[in-house]
């Protein structure tokens, strides 16, 4: 089981919202076959605050949907760290803009619950290092978020 760590920076998100993310995350490492202890931690941010990540780290000024950090991903240059049976594996951190994701809903409507979990999965599958730059990468992630939800009842 995922251990998650929460922050909610909006001070706006439910606990029911909350949950929906630990169940639909801990239903998607299942079907990846994650072991060990992995762990990970989902921030819901505002607008701005996520322009200014985005900004920051990805040379885009403008609010967006869903950022992640993998952290168990190797720079060049960088020692691998090995772990223990008993440590956990940090897999990296989930941001979340709840104000774009209550437009999304919106847009593609259904409600922002299944918006947040929709991007917390798209978000976690990034961890795990799922990606869609390439036509190929796309059709793989998108195909493999669309099992995961399905199997989980999470569907637009």
């Amino acid at each position: 089981m995922l251990e998650l760590y929460f922050n909610d920076e909006t001070g706006t998100v439910k606990e029911e919202v909350e949950t929906l993310v630990r169940n639909v995350l801990n239903h998607a490492a299942e079907m990846e076959g994650l072991s060990g202890h992995p762990e990970l931690s989902v921030t819901f941010m505002t607008d701005e605050e996520i322009r200014k990540v985005n900004a920051e780290y990805r040379g885009k000024d403008t609010p967006t949907d869903v950022i992640s950090f993998a952290l168990e991903e190797m720079a060049e240059g960088e020692v691998a760290i090995i772990l223990e049976d008993d440590m956990p594996t940090v897999l990296g951190d989930i941001l979340i803009s709840v104000e774009t994701a209550k437009r999304q809903a919106k847009e593609y409507g259904h409600d922002e619950q299944r918006e947040i979990g929709f991007l917390a999965l798209h978000g976690f599958l990034h961890l795990l290092g799922y990606d869609h730059m390439t036509e190929e990468e796309e059709k793989e992630m998108f195909g493999r978020q669309k099992e995961i939800l399905t199997s989980f009842g999470l569907e637009r």
